[in-house]
């Protein structure tokens, strides 16, 4: 699966992961973005705003590209049936949100489309 998918799926259907792996992805997110200050790290920790249980930092073992991946591909796997994807009627490539309605690679417009 390559990763416009990867991240389609993971931008507009996250409301099909699971709560450990929407408290991993927090995980994630939350150690990124602060990662040049360490005391906001150990107040959010402390104050339990954020789960850094051992489940939790193994769903990041093998990295947050593979996450995403393990993510997708167990939400395509139970729930295919949810997951819309909005492809372009001439290119058939896909569109940049599930609403879109004109191609960002041919320019292609279907606003008029029923």
């Amino acid at each position: 699966m390559d990763k416009e998918t990867v991240n389609y799926i993971i931008n507009y259907f996250s409301k099909l992961m699971t709560d450990d792996e929407k408290a991993a992805l927090k995980y994630h997110i939350f150690m990124y973005k602060s990662s040049d200050n360490p005391k906001m790290r150990d107040v959010m920790s402390k104050k339990s705003w954020i789960d850094s249980s051992p489940e939790i930092i193994n769903f990041l073992k093998d990295g947050y590209e593979e996450f995403e991946l393990n993510v997708v591909k167990r939400i395509m796997s139970e729930t295919p049936e949810k997951v819309f994807f909005n492809n372009c009627p001439k290119c058939n490539k896909l569109a940049r949100t599930p609403n879109a309605k004109q191609c960002r690679y041919c320019t292609y417009s279907w606003h008029d489309l029923v």
